[in-house]
């Protein structure tokens, strides 16, 4: 079952983040905590939102997004920043069932878009995403500024 994530959720989600970064081949790049998130979902504003794959009522997969704005579109739209299903459910139909859910959202409030990044060297990623029909933007350079580099940009010490 694919439902929007519920605060009792939050300690699964962050397992499943947890088991994204090992797989992507960071586990020590995460910092996310259960407070964290759960102010990210559940807080007086939240800024990032969760569906789950519920399976017997363990969560096994979730996609988890916030809302984007296209200045040439002029609308709305979902970046999902991560889809991870259990390497056990895989293969189920889970991860097109949570982008579905998302298809859904987008369509329903009048987005122009549904996007994401995915890894270069994730081969079965890229081949499902195209399976369903996504389109590779290889003309575009994802660029980050973060850490000490951030902090100087900012101007602060």
């Amino acid at each position: 079952m694919i439902r929007f994530a519920e605060p009792r959720d939050v300690d699964a989600i962050v397992g499943l983040v947890h088991e994204l970064a090992a797989y992507e081949r960071a586990p020590d790049d995460v910092h996310l905590t259960d407070e964290q998130l759960h102010v990210a979902l559940f807080g007086p504003s939240p800024a990032a939102f969760c569906h789950v794959a519920d399976v017997e009522g363990e969560v096994v997969g979730m996609a988890l997004w916030f809302v984007s704005f296209s200045t040439w579109l002029g609308l709305h739209g979902i970046y999902l920043e991560d889809l991870y299903v259990r390497p056990s459910h895989r293969r189920a139909g889970i991860g097109r069932a949570l982008l579905e859910a998302l298809a859904r959202v987008a369509v329903d409030r009048g987005y122009g878009r549904l996007e994401w990044a995915v890894l270069d060297w994730n081969a079965s990623a890229i081949a499902f995403y195209e399976s369903i029909g996504a389109v590779a933007q290889d003309e575009w350079t994802v660029h980050r500024v973060s850490g000490p580099a951030l902090r100087a940009l900012a101007g602060s010490p």
